[in-house]
């Protein structure tokens, strides 16, 4: 099951952009376009402590037990109200989905304009996101 998981989330969210309803003006919607491809996205998440940057293509996915974190490749894919980044790390499935959205990381007093769903596999983590060109409010060093 855990193999399907990167054809679905881009199918689901390829789906939200789909109008459920018929009739005049009812088509599809235009894709997310609130983060350019040249940005380079930021990740930060806690419980487990993870983090990480999406940029060209690629992503480094970070932990405590790995600081210098793991560079793989990801597909980008824009759907009605985000976008989701999917890959493999290590052997495992990486499907990253990133709204708009206030954020806070619960340690910090910074506010992320992005939040951050992560699955690694079956396991579901939560965490915030900014980029270079839409920073986060707050301290630079918490």
């Amino acid at each position: 099951m855990t193999k399907l998981t990167p054809i679905l989330l881009p199918a689901l969210l390829l789906a939200a952009c789909q109008s459920g309803e018929g009739g005049a003006g009812n088509g599809p919607t235009a894709a997310y376009s609130g983060v350019a491809e040249d940005e380079v996205i930021y990740l930060t998440g806690t419980e487990p402590f993870w983090g990480g940057e999406i940029a060209e293509g690629m992503a480094l996915y970070t932990t405590p037990e790995n600081q210098d974190g793991s560079r793989f490749a990801v597909e980008r894919f824009a759907g009605n109200s985000g976008l989701a980044f999917t890959g493999s790390v290590g052997g495992r499935g990486f499907d990253l989905v990133v709204t708009p959205g206030d954020c806070s990381d619960g340690m910090s007093d910074r506010t992320y304009p992005f939040v951050a769903t992560l699955k690694i596999d079956d396991e579901q983590r939560s965490g915030c996101a900014w980029t270079d060109k839409q920073p986060f409010d707050g301290p630079g060093r918490p």
